[in-house]
């Protein structure tokens, strides 16, 4: 893992465990990570090989240019990746792993970054893992995607992650990427984490509502808000 508020993400999965293998859906308090939320998402893995987003943040959607929640997590991979990405899905639920996805994502211009996924298993309803908490990181320049969306992604490596190693020492008040930038706020310190299984070029469903997702729905909807208030001032 690159990105340190993709440390910080494994870091609040690991501490909601609390002895067991995966968290639950319910334990995800939006307010904890309120200052990541616009990168956030969930993602139904029912299926694997049909992912589908539950629930995505203003920024993630601005990035693709639409509105994520109901569609395919695939359906923005080019192909070969969305086959790897089907078995990387199936290995993380079924190791109750998080799992780091570095991938290049270009324009349809042809401007290109480089870009982090985290997704870190959950389960519903106290069973078998079905769905990941993630978020999405842009490593580097972000000027390529400056009033442009992303067209298409191409899947570069993959890592299972597990506790073990001490995490980097970084500057907790070092603004996420933009957009949108803002200040992060301190964070308790993540867990000691190790990332393994490194693959080198590996290359709708029924939608409930629930507690967590009206929550998030609802300081998604204000954060918003917020920005367009803002420019009008």
């Amino acid at each position: 893992m690159k990105h340190k508020n993709s440390h910080l993400l494994v870091g609040y999965w690991s501490r909601l465990r609390r002895g067991r293998s995966v968290p639950f859906q319910g334990d995800i308090d939006p307010r904890a990570i309120k200052r990541l939320l616009s990168y956030v998402f969930i993602l139904d893995c029912e299926n694997p090989a049909r992912p589908v987003y539950r629930l995505a943040g203003t920024a993630l959607c601005e990035r693709f240019g639409f509105e994520l929640k109901g569609t395919s997590f695939l359906a923005h991979w080019e192909a070969q990746s969305g086959l790897s990405l089907t078995s990387l899905l199936r290995q993380a639920l079924s190791a109750s792993q998080p799992i780091c996805l570095s991938s290049i994502a270009a324009t349809a211009d042809n401007g290109m970054v480089e870009l982090e996924t985290i997704l870190t298993p959950i389960s519903l309803d106290g069973g078998v893992p079905t769905r990941f908490f993630g978020m999405v990181q842009m490593l580097g320049d972000p000027t390529p995607l400056l009033g442009r969306s992303i067209a298409y992604e191409r899947l570069m490596g993959s890592q299972l992650i597990q506790e073990a190693e001490p995490l980097p020492n970084y500057d907790q008040h070092t603004p996420p990427p933009p957009p949108p930038a803002k200040p992060m706020a301190s964070h308790p310190k993540a867990p000691y984490l190790r990332l393994v299984v490194s693959r080198e070029r590996p290359s709708l469903l029924n939608f409930g509502s629930g507690d967590l997702l009206e929550k998030m729905a609802v300081l998604f909807n204000r954060a918003a808000n917020n920005e367009d208030l803002t420019r009008k001032l």
